[in-house]
């Protein structure tokens, strides 16, 4: 099983632990990971609300080269995988808009005829790898830990754009993922919502107030630690949970993983290697609780 691998900026920059961690688990599971060689920013939806245009063309020169490896695009950022779809469909949609494109990539001897589907780590364990080989692999289920999923935004909506009403296992495949991990899911009402992350320097009173709502109502529920399959909600919840938390004037200390960082624990790697010790947030309590802690 070999893919496209667009791994997104933050997991080679702010969230460095991601990148090693994803490939860690990919080889376990058998999936061969194939960078795009110099791939470049999805825009991350700020360049899109700027200049649509050459937003779109930064993707499809990414689906250009893919097509080019002749393999499917595998990426770990939510963000990422929700901007490339909603280009995707722009292009599939309007034949002239993706022939103005294919001529600004045409100075690259590019051209994107249309084929790439990206998709997230998260929905390709689901529905390619399949739940049975990640439950093969487990080593140390996660019993006894309580899970609250943060989807973010870009990855549930719109709905259109990823395929939910395709593969409507997909709003709740994060869910799924915890329970067959041995986790106990901690359900709550931000896990879809923002993390406030895209308005952290326009606003960031109100960026705080969200981080601080999202961690608190799930750690008020029991949570052991919080789940994303976004490094940039990850970069808001674990990076600026302290501010949030001295604006909230309480403490919460939860721990934010990685997508990765959780399979990686059930699969018996260790917090050292999955770069636990990297984040904001002490997940070290979290790790003696597993008994992964040395």
């Amino acid at each position: 099983m070999k893919y496209a691998f667009f791994p997104g900026c933050v997991s080679q920059g702010a969230a460095p632990e991601l990148y090693p961690a994803a490939r860690l688990i990919c080889q376990r599971l058998g999936i061969e990971l194939e960078e795009i060689p110099a791939w470049t920013c999805t825009g991350a939806g700020v360049m899109q609300e700027k200049n649509q245009l050459f937003g779109d063309t930064l993707n499809a020169r990414n689906f250009a080269k893919a097509e080019r490896m002749g393999l499917p695009i595998l990426t770990i950022c939510s963000t990422c995988q929700g901007v490339m779809s909603q280009a995707n469909l722009r292009m599939k949609r309007d034949p002239e808009y993706l022939a103005q494109i294919n001529s600004y990539l045409a100075e690259e001897g590019l051209e994107y005829k249309g084929t790439a589907e990206p998709k997230h780590l998260l929905w390709i364990l689901i529905e390619d790898v399949g739940l049975d080989k990640v439950l093969e692999l487990v080593t140390r289920p996660l019993a006894g830990i309580r899970m609250a999923p943060f989807y973010g935004c870009y990855i549930v909506r719109p709905t259109e754009a990823l395929d939910i009403e395709e593969h409507p296992e997909r709003q709740t495949s994060l869910e799924t993922l915890i329970e067959t991990l041995g986790a106990t899911v901690v359900d709550f009402a931000g896990k879809t919502r923002c993390c406030g992350f895209p308005i952290l320097t326009i606003n960031e009173k109100n960026s705080m107030a969200m981080v601080g709502k999202h961690t608190s109502e799930a750690k008020d529920l029991g949570a052991d630690a919080m789940v994303t399959p976004c490094p940039l909600c990850h970069l808001n919840l674990d990076g600026y949970q302290p501010k949030a938390s001295a604006q909230l004037r309480r403490k919460v200390d939860l721990p934010i993983l990685h997508l990765p960082q959780l399979i990686g624990l059930a699969m018996g790697i260790s917090p050292q290697e999955l770069g636990l010790q990297k984040h904001i947030m002490n997940t070290q309590p979290l790790a003696m609780k597993l008994g992964a802690a040395r």
